[in-house]
């Protein structure tokens, strides 16, 4: 980035005067004051800590500048401070006017699961003709979005963006913001269905995706998902690409292969192209299409992005193989779960081969409301004692699950652990043998990534 404080007032409405400032030159901007520059903007934001607090700290890291909310007189004296009314709106419109001065074309991404790793093989396709920029970590909300933006290049030619959600309304602020010319609907679950009351709802509050898309614009989404293609009649025809397994969709694979550590499969378009992604799953099969439309989208073909696409580099705590202790492997995807996701990887994980025990530590799935109880109760049906050789549960809405299973596995096989994470770790480790694969997937606020620590082989 290289701004003016001249432009930056401009573009979000500053009311003081910075005259004797105009020409200093911003290149980074940062709300976080451990992360301030030489040369960066601070934008103090108010949540549990007021940000203006912290002005002292952000100037001794090194910022030149920063937004300010609060009295001026409370202002760092000879420091220049742009005066705004609200300083996280000040930081999205100074988002939303870099993104037009670098004008790349935009792709939001969206969906109750896959979207960071659809976005990270977004990128990789996108990479075999264009430079492109994404959204790193989980900076996918009101002020990771715009952040994401200002940290763009200025020869950017496509940014990917991120848009996660807990509540309505909250991804046609982002889709407004971004406005995309190529928005995509990974899958509709059951993430956060607590707020939103049901998976029609959620299949409503992916689609304000589509707010702020241009009109020239493209929604790329599953087209086995009905509830999606009803939502998708406001839309014209030659706006809609559709990806999935079977072929009533635009993209679709044949011959998919899965292993341990690589999945293939060809596709309708490109049928003697063989893809290649480095991670376990048919489910992953359905993100790479997403990603192979995107590019399609941006006239890449099959053919150029099927390199590109077996590097990809996928984000970490997503269906992640690491080596456990004694010589085992553990597949990590603690990040976050809902029934469909944890679903599927049960059943992708339950067929692979392996010489020693096949391990299933699965913790709370959270934020499904009244649901929760029967969503947690229905994934006995995806874990088979004949495939799956111990299971270990944490959380208090696994006890459902935990009575579901003894009618299913033999008691011993089954554990539970309500709150004492030091002693599900301790029976863990104590039973796993070399050759063993152990499955660790939960909500990212049961916190088994500490699990995942306790067992990794350092």
């Amino acid at each position: 980035m290289n701004l003016t404080l001249k432009e930056v007032a401009k573009a979000v409405g500053a009311v003081n005067n910075i005259r004797q400032w105009e020409e200093l030159e911003i290149n980074n901007v940062q709300f976080d004051t451990r992360k301030s520059t030489e040369g960066s903007l601070f934008v103090p934001l108010k949540g549990t800590n007021d940000g203006h607090d912290f002005i002292d700290n952000a100037i001794e890291n090194g910022a030149v500048a920063s937004f300010w909310s609060a009295p001026l007189d409370q202002a760092p004296s000879g420091f220049p401070v742009l005066q705004v009314k609200d300083t996280l709106i000040a930081l999205q419109q100074l988002a939303k006017y870099y993104l037009e001065k670098i004008n790349p074309k935009v792709v939001g991404i969206t969906g109750s699961n896959g979207k960071t790793t659809t976005k990270d093989m977004t990128e990789a396709v996108l990479k075999a003709r264009y430079r492109v920029h994404k959204t790193q970590g989980n900076f996918n909300n009101h002020i990771g979005l715009p952040i994401t933006i200002l940290e763009m290049p200025s020869d950017t030619e496509v940014v990917i963006l991120e848009m996660g959600m807990n509540h309505a309304g909250e991804i046609e602020l982002l889709s407004n913001l971004a406005q995309p010319d190529i928005a995509v609907i990974t899958m509709i679950g059951e993430s956060h269905i607590e707020y939103l009351g049901s998976r029609a709802g959620i299949a409503d509050a992916k689609m304000e995706i589509t707010a702020g898309l241009k009109e020239t614009g493209a929604l790329i989404f599953p087209g086995e998902e009905p509830l999606l293609v009803e939502k998708t009649a406001k839309l014209k025809p030659a706006q809609l690409a559709t990806f999935g397994m079977s072929e009533i969709n635009d993209l679709y694979p044949v011959n998919v292969q899965t292993g341990m550590m690589e999945t293939s499969f060809e596709t309708n378009v490109a049928p003697l192209t063989e893809c290649s992604i480095p991670v376990l799953g048919t489910y992953n099969v359905s993100n790479a299409l997403a990603a192979l439309t995107v590019g399609l989208k941006l006239e890449i073909t099959i053919q150029e992005a099927a390199p590109f696409l077996a590097k990809f580099n996928l984000t970490k705590n997503r269906t992640e193989w690491v080596k456990g202790i004694h010589n085992s492997m553990i597949l990590n995807d603690a990040y976050n779960a809902n029934p469909t996701a944890m679903n599927a990887v049960l059943d992708n994980f339950s067929e692979l081969k392996n010489e020693g025990k096949k391990i299933a530590v699965l913790g709370d799935m959270l934020e499904l409301g009244s649901l929760s109880k029967e969503m947690h109760e229905s994934v006995a049906e995806h874990l088979n004692p004949q495939k799956i050789d111990e299971v270990y549960l944490y959380g208090e809405e696994m006890a459902v699950l935990f009575d579901k299973l003894l009618l299913i596995f033999p008691q011993e096989r089954v554990h539970h652990y309500t709150k004492d994470k030091e002693q599900l770790i301790a029976e863990l480790t104590e039973i796993i043998q070399p050759q063993d694969h152990i499955l660790v997937k939960s909500s990212f606020g049961t916190n088994l990534l500490a699990v995942v620590t306790a067992i990794q082989s350092v």
